[in-house]
């Protein structure tokens, strides 16, 4: 499957965007679908995940409460909902899949990523 993220850009603290990922193919239903970040000068780091019918999902700490995961198999896409934008989720964010819904937070067990999309918080 390819991933193709989008949405990323320019908002101020306290804002909101809606990241996208598209992904071809005709089985996207059957893949677990995350998205992880990476911020300047830091490593990747998980940020969200969902299960393949979207009735279950997983979240890092420090967006719980403020990102929302969701996806669309209809379309091939998963999206990320990020309110109230902290300067400190400034970072690349990728979406990735996965055949299973365990340790989601292991970058090594996704199999496809995305190129990334960059957000700015700007304080």
């Amino acid at each position: 499957v390819q991933l193709q993220a989008s949405g990323g850009g320019l908002v101020q603290a306290g804002g909101s965007l809606r990241l996208s990922c598209a992904a071809s193919g005709r089985t996207f239903s059957s893949y677990v679908m995350g998205w992880f970040r990476q911020a300047p000068g830091k490593e990747r780091e998980f940020v969200a995940a969902i299960s393949w019918s979207g009735g279950s999902t997983y979240y890092a700490d420090s967006v719980k409460g403020r990102f929302t995961i969701s996806r669309d198999n209809a379309k091939n896409t998963v999206y990320l909902q990020m309110n109230s934008l902290k300067p400190e989720d400034t970072a690349v964010y990728y979406c990735a899949a996965t055949g299973a819904f365990k340790e989601l937070a292991q970058q090594y067990k996704y199999d496809y990523w995305g190129q990334g999309t960059l957000v700015t918080v700007s304080s």
